[in-house]
């Protein structure tokens, strides 16, 4: 049995009363520890993950100075964007100026930019891209979880039966496709045979996706197919499990309406994998929507990448990795926090 050690005053020594104080906190306060480990654990990897963009980045062969300013480059134009960039600074020097601006909030300019003699933010060259791609992956996920929900549960429900393996082998099938063939596809059927909707986008600079609906169709219905099948198969395979705990055999034996069974039991005891689903689907679709809007040429942050990448535009190559390994890890930290909020049980193991 533990005792506790006085001193010559008779008062318990503090480290004692601060490490009780501790551990009644951490009983007391298990969700706010959780998020404060997760979201330190999430600024390390972020931090891990800026290391090695700027590494990558600084791999890329050839002087930066000279690649963008190409045959306009002469000695004084170099060194006035080597300045510009902290270039002419040790490579540890210059993530650390990176990496303070960052954190500050201060983008930086584009180098193509300066490479022309002019000063374009990466803050301003990159917002509008950012929304367009943030409205894009939105309307994925409207559609995805009811059709996620509906088709999980039928192909749970129906388990063995006929519409189980339809829509099984459907999702197998549509998930092992990459998206740029199922963009292709969609493009054959919808825009060269049946001539329904464009086959890329017609969204100009500066409007809003929403003032052409049907430049969003194609590239929503590939980003949902892939997502889809993933989040299908997923649920229904998380919803099995559940049909099979004894709780929801007792509430069918006590005359409990099927309906009420799918819904107090089965659909909330699965809702953890159905989160981490979402979640894997967010995830899924910051790398997938960077192929998806190269197929459509739809103005999104993967066509600003990948046009940045062409003209090796390094400061917005950079800003915009960093952007998205910030929401993949932002994603991860909120599923496992809705989690643990939705399944009881996991409070106790914090």
């Amino acid at each position: 049995m533990a005792t506790t050690t006085y001193n010559d005053s008779g008062a318990a020594p503090t480290g004692g009363a601060a490490e009780s104080a501790l551990r009644r906190f951490r009983r007391s306060h298990p969700v706010f520890l959780f998020v404060v480990r997760r979201v330190a654990a999430g600024l390390l990897t972020l931090l891990v993950a800026s290391m090695l963009i700027f590494a990558a980045v600084q791999v890329l062969p050839g002087n930066v100075a000279e690649v963008v300013l190409g045959r306009n480059a002469t000695p004084q134009l170099v060194h006035s964007i080597e300045s510009e960039l902290h270039l002419d600074e040790s490579i540890p020097a210059q993530y650390v100026h990176w990496l303070g601006n960052l954190v500050t909030g201060n983008l930086g300019n584009s180098t193509a930019s300066l490479a022309q003699g002019q000063q374009v933010s990466v803050s301003h060259l990159i917002a509008t891209p950012l929304r367009n791609s943030l409205i894009l992956a939105g309307l994925t996920l409207i559609f995805f979880i009811p059709l996620c929900l509906i088709l999980g549960t039928i192909a749970a429900l129906r388990a063995g039966r006929k519409s189980d393996h339809a829509i099984s082998l459907s999702s197998l099938a549509i998930g092992s496709m990459p998206e740029f063939l199922i963009g292709t596809l969609l493009i054959v059927i919808f825009f060269s045979n049946l001539e329904w909707l464009p086959g890329v986008s017609t969204i100009e600079e500066g409007q809003s996706p929403f003032a052409h609906i049907d430049s969003l169709v194609l590239p929503v219905l590939t980003l949902l197919c892939v997502s889809t099948a993933f989040g299908v198969r997923l649920l229904r395979a998380s919803l099995v499990e559940v049909l099979r705990e004894d709780y929801v055999g007792m509430a069918r034996l006590n005359g409990v309406p099927e309906r009420k069974v799918i819904r107090r039991y089965v659909l909330r005891n699965g809702l953890a994998p159905a989160i981490q689903a979402l979640a894997q689907v967010i995830q899924y679709l910051i790398g997938g929507i960077i192929i998806v809007e190269a197929v459509f040429n739809y103005p999104g942050i993967g066509t600003t990448l990948v046009e940045a990448v062409q003209v090796r535009d390094l400061q917005v190559v950079s800003v915009v990795a960093v952007i998205l390994a910030a929401i993949y890890v932002l994603v991860n930290i909120l599923a496992d926090l809705a989690v643990v909020l939705v399944v009881p049980r996991l409070r106790t193991q914090l």
